[in-house]
């Protein structure tokens, strides 16, 4: 099977596709033949230390608009009306009311609206990011409860609110799937992931099961999650003329501008969208209804739009995690060699959309086993189209592979951490490439030496303090390196006197990850420059290029481009050197960077600096503009990030409440390039598990397909007095194969929590449940 048919990547049906039509024409520094990037081997310098957030105090003292905050001149207010049915047609919508309500400006249906060509769906095309294949408020059709039915424009928030709750829709209903029993009994069909089949077999797997000595095979459910992040979505926007602006939370600026223009027919260079500042994204911060319903008023009213989705907006609009029901089987022998691996299942999706939870993802690369069998189903229902959520597939797919393997670790009577050692595979299990970088085993003995894992009670049940039961569990996590194509930087250099100021522009977002921080930091360092010499650009679909936000692969992919930007920069500034430079007959790569200089690398006292350089030149500044490398590193090695978890918890055996006492994450992950921002991901993402895991319940009624808990006085999330300190710690040894070194981290930390917490259960109570959330009654 080749790394194409894997399926190993997110994006892979974009990335690959690219990879296979493009011959490399020389290797990168981190390819076969190639010397590694040098920021790998620096052991000093600004890579590696703890960096504050350089957006941080803006933050915090509210000089940061957010896209809700941001204003133009004579702007006005939306708000929208949702559907109350799951399929159907609107029969009749009164707006007569809602127009003369004070403050009303427009009352926007599927009647009036203009006419708007259907967003092309995400993964069609490198630019498209649609969250379906439906045309919005261009016909009466109904295709999920809560999908937008009407838009009311007035002059304040209050306004178009109160407006909304005058509109009188009537609906005639048609028949609906909205059970999950029905959908399975209507038939199930193979998931494509990225166009890919979501299936893998190797050997004959249920066969080797049925002879194993050793074996477990159980079902495991997930349940539906919806996005929570801290500031909901929103949008302000206006039309320029032919022009449209747009101020949003977005986790893909460039792709959602360049959708938008294909919504309403313009030019790419037609349409402008800004977003400095996202208040958490994990996934959903792209484009739905809601921005293309907003733009449509803007054009129809004439005036610019804020359009702000409340709570409950967001579960009527805005898709999440769909359910899984999964089935895991492991056959061993006796002394815990894997000899049979099963993970198959069922997912959910609507007909409108093309996102299964791909669960088996992490599955394909965790363990070494001869026969494997891995298999997405997919069933549809009619209800909101699905979307990524922080690890999709990894979060939920671990959880049921790791809960299995902890059941297997009891039957066999091996230590847990042991039996994951002891099943460590040599080569990728499916696609058979080398790892780049694997140190899972390092990280594995790390944490348990640091968290005290010699002090598990072999037996559960068998230490309690007090009511309490007290109990320890572990978990492995994974989650792919991800490097998308298209991405580009572009590095300006200004004198300022003797001192030289760069400013790095690249197209990617930021979500309060810290990625503006570690892209200056690696702009700086490869510029030789201080870090307060350096500006960094982002946010905007001005800026050349495209990097999304998603699937961790930012950093890797502005790494690669600043690479690029400034190897064609160096070669720039040698040419306006000239003959006079102590730079004279070098090539770009005979010199490096530093010290705000360029410098002969086997001979630094041949050396210049920038701002002579410039001077002779007699110029001010100096641009370049250059693409990151292909990603080609795909096809040569099996790329990933890992942890090693561990979890104690307390299960009060009166009332059933569980206590998360102490959390630690080991990772593994490449070189850390900035240890602060990087302990915020990881923790993070291990506090989104804790939800995951306890409290995290998407409530979907199943008579009519309305979301229940839209707000979070019911949708539980953690709070602070659900977590304890979660302690992290990492091995901090660089992949020579990727740029920097370095693996994305912010998926990682919440894959495989689930299951540490539920192993921790079993061990404390000798209850194993296998349905998430970890729930009062499931203990009782």
């Amino acid at each position: 099977m080749s790394i194409v048919d894997s399926a190993k990547q997110k994006m892979q049906g974009l990335v690959m596709g690219t990879l296979q039509k493009v011959v490399p024409l020389a290797p990168d520094r981190w390819m076969p033949g190639g010397t590694p990037d040098p920021l790998i081997a620096r052991k000093h310098g600004l890579i590696g230390k703890p960096v504050s957030r350089l957006d941080g105090n803006l933050k915090v003292t509210g000089g940061a608009a957010f896209a809700a905050e941001h204003r133009f001149d004579g702007m006005v207010y939306a708000a929208l009306a949702y559907s109350t049915i799951a399929r159907g047609r609107i029969a009749a919508i009164d707006t007569q009311a809602a127009e003369a309500a004070p403050g009303v400006l427009l009352v926007m249906t599927h009647r009036n609206a203009p006419h708007m060509a259907k967003a092309p769906m995400f993964g069609s095309s490198p630019s498209a990011v649609g969250p379906h294949d439906l045309a919005i408020f261009q016909d009466d059709r109904i295709h999920w409860n809560g999908q937008p039915v009407a838009c009311v424009l007035a002059e304040t928030q209050q306004q178009a609110d109160h407006a909304v709750a005058l509109l009188d829709v009537t609906y005639a209903a048609a028949p609906s799937t909205t059970d999950l029993a029905t959908a399975k009994a209507n038939g199930t069909e193979q998931a494509l992931f990225m166009g890919q089949p979501l299936r893998n077999a190797i050997g004959d797997a249920e066969g080797a099961l049925a002879k194993a000595a050793h074996r477990v095979d159980q079902r495991y459910r997930t349940p539906r999650h919806n996005h929570n992040p801290i500031e909901p979505h929103a949008a302000t926007l206006k039309w320029d003329g032919d022009r449209l602006i747009i101020r949003d939370a977005s986790q893909m600026v460039t792709q959602q501008a360049q959708t938008m223009a294909d919504v309403f027919g313009l030019k790419p260079d037609q349409v402008r969208l800004t977003s400095p500042y996202v208040g958490g994204g994990f996934g959903c911060k792209g484009l739905w209804d809601h921005q293309v319903i907003a733009a449509a008023a803007a054009r129809l009213s004439g005036r610019p739009v804020r359009i702000a989705l409340s709570r409950e907006g967001m579960y009527r609009t805005v898709g999440g995690r769909t359910l899984t029901e999964q089935r895991v089987a492991i056959g061993a022998s006796a002394d815990g060699r894997f000899e049979a691996l099963v993970h198959t299942g069922l997912s959910v999706m609507t007909p409108h959309n093309a996102m299964p939870e791909p669960f088996i993802l992490g599955t394909r690369s965790a363990y070494a086993v001869p026969n494997l069998l891995l298999q997405v189903d997919v069933a549809r229902m009619n209800m909101i189209a699905n979307t990524f959520m922080r690890a999709p597939g990894e979060a939920v797919g671990t959880f049921a592979l790791e809960s299995a393997i902890d059941e297997l670790a009891v039957d066999l009577g091996i230590d847990p951490v042991e039996l994951r050692i002891r099943n460590e595979p040599d080569k990728d299990p499916t696609s058979g490439l080398p790892f780049s970088s694997r140190h899972i085993v390092q990280a594995w003995r790390d944490g348990a030496q640091r968290f005290g894992w010699d002090a598990r009670p072999a037996a559960p049940g068998a230490r309690s303090e007090g009511e309490w039961q007290i109990g320890m569990g572990c978990a492995t996590g994974t989650y792919p390196y991800y490097r998308m194509p298209g991405a580009k930087a572009r590095i300006t250099l200004r004198r300022a006197g003797d001192e030289i100021y760069a400013k790095v522009e690249v197209a990617a977002a930021e979500m309060g990850m810290g990625t503006a921080t570690t892209t200056a930091i690696v702009a700086a360092e490869r510029l030789g420059l201080p870090l307060d010499h350096v500006e960094v650009g982002y946010g905007d679909s001005d800026i050349p290029g495209a990097i999304m936000a998603g699937g961790s692969q930012q950093t890797a992919a502005i790494g690669a481009a600043v690479m690029s930007a400034h190897a064609e920069l160096v070669t720039t500034l040698l040419k306006l050197a000239g003959n006079d430079s102590p730079l004279a007959g070098l090539s770009a790569d005979e010199v490096g960077s530093d010290g705000g200089a360029l410098a002969k690398l086997d001979d630094p006292t041949r050396r210049e600096r920038y701002a002579s350089i410039l001077a002779r030149a007699q110029r001010d500044s100096v641009s370049v503009t250059k693409a990151g490398s292909m990603p080609f590193e795909f096809m040569h090695w099996s790329m990933h990030s890992h942890s090693a978890l561990f979890c104690e918890v307390g299960v009060n055996r009166v009332t059933g409440e569980i206590r998360i006492r102490r959390f630690l994450g080991s990772f593994d992950c490449g070189r850390i390039l900035n240890p602060r921002t990087a302990a915020s991901q990881f923790r993070g993402g291990i506090v989104m598990g804790l939800g995951m895991a306890l409290m995290e319940e998407t409530h979907f009624d199943e008579r009519n397909g309305r979301i229940m808990n839209p707000s979070l006085a019911e949708y539980h999330v953690p709070v602070h007095l659900d977590v304890p300190e979660i302690d992290v710690i990492w091995t901090d040894i660089p992949d020579p194969h990727a740029p920097m070194g370095a693996h994305g981290i912010g998926e990682i930390g919440i894959t495989g929590v689930a299951a540490a917490v539920a192993n921790a259960v079993y061990n404390a109570t000798g209850t194993r449940v296998r349905d998430l959330p970890i729930t009062l009654d499931r203990l009782l």
